[in-house]
Parts: structure tokens; sequence; C-alpha cells
């Protein structure tokens, strides 16, 4: 018997930046959150973004908690998506799903035999903008593809001083600016495209070697100019060129980077193909771009009245009264707590699923390796 999306019940774990968009959301949505667990209680009680539960174990013991988000640093997923699967609760992680393919290939496989919802955290498909793009480019907008370019570019690392936790390999993983953004940006073009990256050549660079570390923990985007920092060394990039081919000879290149002035948080995609193009950016997020040859180009602005009907149901408000960052992840969630309510995951799912988060880690694989290896890769599972 199918329920309703209140009748659900869900615990967060991580209650940082991405932690409380969690919480809000599911509020928004209706989704009662029994409780988070915090890096420690006393923490989690500051934020008073929901009841407190003292640990993780706790919270997979309370039998109201239907689903678990994952909003942990990056080396705790693995073993905490086992636990929560093993406790038979539906599960949804933020990327990555795992430090390597080798784990997420496991949870995979795990996720699959225990008949639970899982999800990858891939919130940015969900933008109502991007829903269409990719009705249009099923529908023939741009005929057939053969360019897909463009870039994800962020200046919270620009300086020395900037630091977080994922400047530390042995938290955030081997990839950093890949890993964390653009594994969204790949994600996000193979999703509007329908279409895999088969090969690919990357070219990284860690243009800070030196930053000035925290002597003691900070929160991500906070001020922290006045304590006392030391020297650490990195290992991992803040910038890279990656060029891209994909299926049925659809060529692609993107720059990532954390180091890119007066980028807050800009991810920028186009679409060329035979007929025309489709442009969208994340910092320009209800404009959608069509470029064309022989009459004027358009900029098709957020309205729920022209959109194709799978973009129509991924907006909630009228046009004119801007949706944004936090909405993609009430619009993700919608589709998540749907399958739950439903029963378990469809054959198809409408949200991306660890099959999904473990391709991004596979990506990852043959971009160190072409990185590494200074070669074209191709890629195989």
């Amino acid at each position: 018997m199918s329920r309703s999306l209140s009748e659900l019940r869900a615990g967060v774990v991580g209650t940082g930046f991405i932690g409380a968009v969690h919480v809000e959301s599911l509020q928004r949505l209706g989704v009662d959150v029994v409780g988070v667990v915090g890096s420690s209680p006393e923490r989690a009680r500051a934020k008073a973004l929901a009841p407190v539960i003292d640990s993780y174990e706790a919270l997979l013991a309370d039998e109201r908690v239907d689903v678990v988000h994952l909003t942990t640093p990056n080396h705790l997923h693995y073993e905490q998506v086992k636990q929560a699967l093993d406790a038979g609760k539906h599960v949804v992680c933020e990327k990555p799903l795992a430090m390597t393919s080798e784990q997420s290939g496991e949870l995979v496989d795990l996720a699959a035999k225990s008949g639970l919802v899982h999800c990858t955290n891939f919130n940015i498909r969900f933008y109502p903008q991007v829903q269409q793009t990719r009705a249009l480019v099923a529908d023939g907008a741009v005929g057939t593809i053969w360019n897909v370019h463009g870039g994800y570019l962020q200046d919270w690392l620009l300086l020395p001083t900037d630091w977080n936790w994922r400047l530390e390999p042995e938290k955030g993983g081997a990839l950093r600016a890949v890993g964390d953004i653009g594994s969204h940006w790949l994600d996000l073009v193979q999703f509007v495209t329908r279409a895999r990256v088969t090969s690919l050549l990357a070219d990284l660079a860690t243009t800070i070697p030196v930053r000035q570390r925290p002597a003691r923990e900070i929160e991500t985007f906070a001020a922290a100019d006045e304590i006392e920092r030391h020297d650490a060394e990195m290992t991992t990039e803040d910038l890279a060129h990656i060029l891209l081919r994909f299926e049925d000879g659809v060529r692609g290149s993107v720059v990532v980077s954390q180091v890119s002035a007066g980028r807050r948080n800009s991810l920028r995609f186009e679409v060329d193909g035979s007929k025309g193009a489709l442009a969208w950016d994340s910092e320009r997020h209800e404009e959608l771009w069509r470029g064309h040859r022989g009459k004027p180009n358009e900029l098709l602005l957020r309205d729920p009245a022209l959109f194709a009907p799978e973009a129509r149901g991924r907006t909630a408000l009228p046009a004119g009264h801007a949706e944004g960052f936090a909405e993609t992840f009430k619009e993700l969630y919608r589709a998540v707590y749907t399958a739950v309510a439903s029963g378990g995951p469809a054959d198809e799912p409408d949200y991306p699923t660890f099959a999904d988060g473990h391709w991004e880690n596979v990506l990852a694989d043959a971009v160190a390796t072409s990185d590494r290896e200074r070669r074209w890769v191709e890629v195989t599972t």
C-alpha cells in the first residue's frame, strides 16, 4: 500500500551547509525530519535544524526513520551507506558515493539486492530549465548533437587562506575540483544529452601548492581571518581542463575551477547541433538560451506554461517568481520520496541513483589516469 509524503520520516546526518539544505527542503516538502546527527550533539543542537539524535547508530535504530540522508565528509559515505542499507533504510547520499569506484560499485550491488530506494544527490538535474533542455534535445530541437562544452567555475578557494575539509585527500578524495563540482557538470550534460562519456583527456593543475591551514576546525564559508594557521602542502587540483568524447561521436570540453575570481557558483553548458544550440548557466538559472542560424536567437524565461510536461512537473511557482538552488533539492526529494511511498525503486527511476554515483567515480578514475599518464583514456566500467 502506498503512503503519502507527509507520512514518511527522514533522518539527516551532517549539519553543515548542505545538511541544512537537506533538512529545510524536506520540511518544505512536508516530510517529517525525525532528527539530525552532527559531528557532536552540541554542534547539532546549536544549529537548531531539527531534534538532535546523539549518534548515527541511534538514528539507524529509530524505527520511525524511513530514509537516511548522508551529508557527511566524503570518506564516511561508504561505511555509512552500508550501515543504512543493512538497517533497512532508504538512502540519499551526497556525492561522491564513495572514495573509490570499487567501493561505489559494491554499494550499487548492495542497494540492488536490498530492494530499497537509493539516490546520489545530483540535485542540479532538477532546475526546471535543465529539465526543459533535456526535453528539447530529445525532441530534436538541436538536431544531431556534435558538441557539448562549458565549465563549472567557483572562487571559494581562490585565496591561500581559504580552507575546507575537501582540501584533505584523506577526507575528500584524490580528486578535489573534479570530484566536488566537475562531477555535477559531467552528470548534468550526460543527463541532458542522454549520451555517456566514452573517453577523455584531462589536464589538472594545483595553482596554490601551499595553503594556510587553520589550527582549529572551521565551517565551509565561515569567516576565519583572525586564527592561527600553518603551512599545508596541496596534492589535489584547483583547476582542470578536460576534453571529452561521448557516444555517437559527440565531442566535448569542460573547464572546472575553484579559483576563478568572481564566479560564485557558475555551472555553464552549451549543446551545439545541426539545427541549433541550447545554453544554460546556473547563475542565470531562470533563463535558457536558444541559438539559431536563420532567425533571431531566443531567450526562454522559466514559464511552466511554455514547458514540456516533464519540465512543468519540476517547477512549482508561476513565471516571474524566481526559483533557485533550494528548489532543486525539494524536487529531487519529491521524486525520491514518491518512490519510497510507492514501496521501492521504479524500473526506470526519474532521479539519480547509486548507479549514477558509481559512474561518476568511474569517470574520476579515468580523469586521474589521464592526467597522470598524459594520454587519452577509454572509460570502461
